[in-house]
């Protein structure tokens, strides 16, 4: 090779490295990525660009899955008592304390203002026997009940003045996420709730980290009382497709009872249909971890302690 052809190699190569690193910088909106119409017919950009990804993590999880045969009978009628004891015994395991009282006060006390997030999905609510259990539980701590805030739909606005949040709902299959779950539920903190669809709401643990909400999160709790493990279009429901788990995961992470939750649902399909049939895949749940940095979304690094009812457990 002479060496005009190799300077000629050499200037080919710096371009090309130059064209690829300006490609590389250039983020989805420089690109085009796709406007959202609003209300009044205006053009807004979507969601924020998302922030670099989190360096790999060595953090841990602890998350305690308590059930009990009793907790739902074959009508699907629940039973509080019941519910009331689960609680209290997976909150007295997450915080190593063998009295129910002391374990709440770990999570919440007389200073906070607490708010408790809701779901109330026509289908799948979370139960008002739950509701009425944790405020209780809440209330105990010195906390008046009356200044406690329960609520979805409103939560932008009624528990925005909140320190404290308590997280829970049921966990399902969703058309849109893959697996609703407590990270996909504080997706009503924000204005524009569809920003965060694309991708298959990919960035939904960004709102985790907004002033909003970022911090006040004491404690999730993902109902597995009665489960929707597959459907298929928005809002799908099917009776079929749902049964008695009766139980509860409990943690201080969003992202660790979602990545639980998400797999109790394959391993049900896997058991009811002898495969996983395909559905959205929850790939919020792993950006909330490795992009958002909200919690711990690997099963290799959740540590999942067992309580109660063991029979076809799964996980």
């Amino acid at each position: 090779m002479s060496e005009n052809e190799r300077g000629v190699t050499r200037r080919k190569f710096i371009r090309i490295a130059a064209l690829a690193s300006a490609g590389a910088a250039l983020t989805p909106s420089v690109l085009g990525a796709p406007e959202e119409q609003a209300k009044d017919g205006q053009a807004k950009p979507a969601a924020p660009p998302a922030p670099s990804p989190q360096p790999p993590s060595s953090a841990r999880a602890k998350v305690v899955l308590v059930r009990d045969k009793a907790a739902v009978d074959a009508n699907g009628v629940l039973n509080a008592a019941v519910l009331a004891r689960m609680l209290d015994e997976a909150v007295c395991t997450l915080a190593g304390s063998g009295k129910p009282a002391e374990a709440w006060h770990q999570f919440f006390g007389p200073k906070d203002a607490v708010g408790i997030k809701t779901n109330v999905w026509k289908f799948l609510a979370t139960p008002p026997e739950v509701e009425e259990i944790l405020k209780k539980r809440i209330a105990a701590c010195g906390i008046p009940g009356g200044s406690i805030r329960v609520t979805d739909r409103a939560a932008r606005t009624d528990l925005a003045p909140c320190t404290a949040l308590l997280n829970v709902r049921p966990v399902r299959t969703h058309h849109w996420a893959g697996v609703g779950g407590c990270v996909k539920n504080y997706i009503m903190f924000v204005e524009d709730p569809s920003a965060y669809h694309p991708d298959s709401c990919a960035d939904l643990g960004a709102i985790w980290n907004l002033p909003i909400v970022k911090g006040k999160t004491r404690l999730n709790v993902l109902l597995a009382l009665t489960p929707q493990f597959y459907g298929r279009g928005p809002h799908s429901f099917d009776p079929r497709y749902v049964w008695n788990y009766g139980g509860m995961l409990v943690s201080k992470d969003p992202v660790a009872v979602d990545a639980l939750g998400a797999e109790l649902l394959r391993l049900k399909r896997l058991e009811f249909f002898g495969e996983d049939r395909p559905v959205t895949p929850s790939i919020h749940v792993q950006m909330a971890d490795t992009r958002h940095g909200v919690g711990v979304g690997d099963l290799k690094r959740i540590d999942l302690v067992r309580i109660g009812w063991e029979e076809k457990v799964l996980l």
